[in-house]
């Protein structure tokens, strides 16, 4: 999907959360492992600032680390916990298997946001899905 997108033009880029993961760093780990260039991996200090001209974020299994309770809502538990700041481009999708909320166990606003789409299911089979319907449009 990367290589199709930047082959029509598109500023493919993959923001990390440094704690996302199991461990610190394993998300740039399976990144470098499935090929991705170590270029387009962006820490999110690096990122954050670009989701206001960005136009479609793509967000896979994540949760707390883009959770807008942690800037939007004092009372939070996780308010002032760094986070990738999806909600601000102009659309976002996020795939999960389901509404759930994550380790903090905190409800996510960004999932109700107007500018948010859901996309419930294995994020590998959507993946795929997302894939093949890519190829499809470009293709005709």
């Amino acid at each position: 999907l990367v290589s199709l997108l930047s082959k029509k033009g598109k500023n493919v880029r993959f923001g990390i959360h440094p704690v996302a993961g199991r461990m610190a760093g394993q998300l740039n780990v399976l990144l470098a492992e499935a090929g991705v260039p170590y270029d387009v991996v962006l820490e999110m200090e690096e990122i954050n600032d670009d989701f206001p001209e960005t136009d479609l974020v793509l967000v896979i299994g994540a949760n707390d680390t883009v959770n807008s309770a942690a800037e939007e809502d004092p009372n939070s538990i996780i308010a002032g916990m760094p986070v990738l700041r999806v909600w601000n481009s102009k659309q976002v999708v996020v795939m999960k298997r389901s509404l759930g909320v994550g380790y903090a166990a905190v409800d996510n606003p960004i999932f109700f946001k107007e500018n948010t789409g859901m996309l419930l299911g294995d994020a590998k089979k959507t993946c795929d899905e997302l894939l093949a319907k890519t190829i499809t449009h470009y293709s005709s």
